[in-house]
């Protein structure tokens, strides 16, 4: 069960924002990753705790930050509610559905997530729609990303070969791009994130079911 420790930095100044303590693995259902993020002072800024279903599909989200939690899943598209965590009556609860195909957020998780869901064979490229969640109030956003498989990297380990994965991932609405390289379930580096720890082996992805 790979965890560890992702460090979160300023896209344009690579200023230190805080990091993210994490664990994730397969079960029951398909995947499962929780995390929690820090400021470099120490404080709690949020969680997620993201459960996929055997497709990769978002079968339940628990995201909080900012004194927000959203909690959502797959339901013919994506469905959420957004609450006030101060708010223990529920007045606050806004409802939202998208018929996107998962969601995304800060976390390096989200990465890990979108990769399983579009299972690209290498050269292959795809376009996905997801509601973004974005720190510190976790306001709902729909964005269009195109993911391309530019290539998978053969490293050699004392545990065997680690096969790293190399995409490329763009904002269609602003043309904005980042490359990513995932390492089974554990995002290697991104836009803003360095692994800094890793207590146990990446997972390969299990196949998808018959």
């Amino acid at each position: 069960m790979p965890n560890g420790r992702y460090s979160l930095h300023d896209t344009h100044d690579h200023e230190l924002l805080g990091e993210e303590r994490f664990s994730c693995a397969p079960g029951a259902a398909g995947w499962r990753y929780v995390s929690k993020t820090y400021a470099p002072d120490g404080r709690v800024l949020g969680s997620l705790d993201l459960t996929l279903d055997s497709r990769a599909r978002p079968l339940r989200m628990e995201l909080r930050a900012g004194g927000w939690q959203v909690r959502g899943g797959a339901v013919d598209g994506v469905a959420w509610v957004r609450t006030d965590a101060g708010d223990p009556g529920g007045e606050s609860a806004a409802e939202g559905y998208d018929r996107a195909h998962a969601f995304t957020g800060g976390s390096p998780g989200f990465l890990v997530a979108t990769a399983r869901l579009l299972r690209l064979d290498e050269g292959a490229s795809a376009r996905v729609r997801l509601v973004a969640f974005t720190e510190p109030v976790l306001a709902p956003r729909t964005l269009d990303q195109g993911w391309l498989l530019e290539g998978v990297d053969r490293h050699e380990t004392d545990s065997g070969p680690l096969l790293v994965e190399r995409y490329q991932v763009a904002d269609l609405a602003t043309g904005e791009q980042q490359v990513v390289h995932l390492a089974g379930d554990v995002v290697l580096s991104a836009a803003g994130v360095e692994l800094e720890e890793l207590a146990s082996p990446p997972n390969a992805w299990p196949s998808p079911p018959a």
